[in-house]
């Protein structure tokens, strides 16, 4: 899928690269200068981050590097049901793959926010500055989504009716007003979903990965530039996630994105893509 924003070519061509356990994953790499890498989260692909937000940070003068978790979008599936941990190592050792020695500024949304937590954590020396978007520290600390709304969105998913999928996954992921006034958004998020399907097997194991991610105790270790980002209309983890988050990581900064859904990149793509910039700087 190609697209033209402005001067800026952005096309979603993936490559595969070989980690030192014998695994691999694909990667979407766009740009150049100093690394950015972007974590995505539950059933996210490389195409999910969404265009506006990775033009400007291309535009920006960043090597933009998102790598797919195991089994989606042509990387390695796995042979045991694997953790937040497990995802995090992996993103380490595609740098390493990379060969991107230096520490590098990270941006993680849902469980790609989890898995950028535990990759400051286990992994310090990788991470220059951190956002986590849309994200939570598990356990005591989560506010997980309404049993109504996940009713809905698994009934959508098993239906067979891939419309009625699609519509109720661009519905809960974002705010209603988004969704009802972006058509041309949610034709670019239908295209990108059904470039690289993730199976319910691998969305069955996130969720389960998800379900163990705890690091209530351990966020006070997180000691680079940290910002937190969550939409006041996020369905999918509710915003007194974000607060907590915020409140738990040493000098963390909370940026609320008024009356924005789970993925608030996608309705505010220039001010996510600020306050990812904003973040690095403070780390110069």
């Amino acid at each position: 899928m190609q697209s033209e924003l402005g001067s800026v070519t952005l096309p979603y061509e993936t490559r595969r690269i070989d980690l030192a356990d014998g695994t691999h994953r694909t990667v979407l790499e766009l740009g150049e200068g100093e690394p950015f890498l972007l974590i995505h989260g539950l059933s996210g692909t490389h195409a999910h981050w969404g265009l506006p937000f990775l033009e400007r940070l291309v535009a920006a003068g960043r090597r933009v590097i998102t790598v797919n978790h195991v089994g989606v979008a042509g990387s390695s599936r796995s042979r045991e049901q694997f953790s937040i941990v497990d995802l995090a190592d992996a993103q380490a050792a595609a740098l390493d793959a990379l060969g991107i020695d230096g520490p590098v500024d990270v941006f993680g949304i849902s469980m790609g926010g989890m898995t950028a937590q535990e990759l400051a954590l286990r992994h310090p020396g990788r991470v220059r500055s951190l956002v986590l978007g849309c994200t939570t520290a598990g356990a005591s600390a989560a506010t997980w989504m309404a049993q109504s709304d996940m009713a809905g969105l698994v009934s959508a998913l098993q239906s067979g009716d891939t419309g009625q999928a699609l519509r109720a996954s661009w519905g809960i992921n974002v705010s209603r007003a988004f969704a009802e006034e972006r058509q041309d958004r949610f034709e670019e998020f239908s295209e990108a979903t059904l470039a690289n399907r993730v199976t319910l097997r691998i969305l069955s194991e996130q969720m389960q990965a998800i379900g163990t991610h705890d690091t209530v105790d351990r966020l006070g270790r997180i000691a680079v530039p940290t910002t937190v980002a969550h939409g006041t209309e996020d369905l999918l983890l509710p915003y007194p996630n974000g607060l907590k988050v915020a409140e738990a990581v040493p000098g963390a900064t909370l940026e609320t994105f008024e009356g924005a859904g789970h993925l608030f990149f996608w309705e505010d793509p220039a001010r996510a893509a600020e306050v990812a910039l904003e973040t690095a700087s403070r780390a110069d």
